[in-house]
């Protein structure tokens, strides 16, 4: 996977970045990197099993929110989510010259992790990226979980998609535990299944902290059995919506 990687690096030096910066257009660069991410995990013997992308509607803008248990989760499930998507990134990162122009042009928004009122300001930001129609991606429990279980959730993203009332498409990776878990570096060959749940619409919830229950527990129910938390509070039968089957 790190020798394609590197192998398709000039690809993205020479084309990629001058088409970008010359045009000011990411859309080809965005391309090149989707396919070089997905196409590189594929090639180190993960293959990836995608359920329920049919209920997201290609032209529509949502906040996605995915569990997150190992590197291999960035460049598993950005190239399948239709159309472009944002992301949160280290702040530090757009200080490089090349890179930092190229994030700032694919909209990314920078965050500090440290420091909460630069974590509000990041929220902000995002609802500005929402309202030029480009989803975002947020990995919600803010950082990776060592043994595959579901970490308390961050309470920004709750607060941005009902602030901007964006309908939210819970994720669940289920797999990537095994192949890559946190603190390694080698990779197992296996199959990684990416669940894409039916959208939640954020009115439907009386508040932030119901919603943030209600994402949570769909997210839970595609995780497999052992990784599962077993006792979750319910949203309240006004706000529970249906569970899920996946067959």
């Amino acid at each position: 996977m790190l020798a394609f990687w590197t192998a398709a690096s000039p690809l993205v030096a020479l084309v990629g970045f001058p088409w970008t910066f010359i045009t000011g257009n990411i859309s080809l660069l965005y391309r090149i990197g989707m396919w070089s991410a997905i196409t590189g995990v594929r090639l180190a013997g993960v293959r990836v099993q995608t359920i329920g992308l049919e209920k997201i509607e290609p032209s529509k803008t949502y906040i996605y929110m995915s569990n997150h248990v190992s590197n291999l989760d960035p460049p598993m499930l950005l190239p399948l989510i239709p159309g472009r998507t944002s992301v949160m990134a280290k702040k530090e990162l757009f200080s490089y010259p090349i890179l930092g122009k190229a994030m700032s042009l694919g909209a990314l928004v920078p965050v500090d992790r440290g420091n909460r009122d630069a974590g509000i300001a990041a929220v902000r930001e995002a609802s500005t990226v929402l309202r030029t129609g480009i989803s975002m991606s947020i990995f919600v429990e803010g950082k990776r979980s060592f043994d595959g279980k579901l970490l308390p959730f961050k309470k920004g993203p709750f607060y941005l998609a009902i602030e901007n009332n964006v309908p939210v498409v819970p994720i669940t990776i289920d797999g990537t535990h095994y192949v890559m878990p946190k603190r390694r570096f080698a990779i197992k060959a296996g199959t990684v299944k990416i669940i894409f749940h039916t959208p939640i619409q954020p009115k439907d919830f009386g508040s932030r902290d119901q919603l943030m229950m209600k994402v949570r527990e769909v997210i839970n129910s595609g995780l497999s059995p052992e990784y599962q938390e077993h006792r979750l509070a319910a949203a309240g039968p006004e706000n529970t919506l249906p569970r899920e089957s996946h067959g």
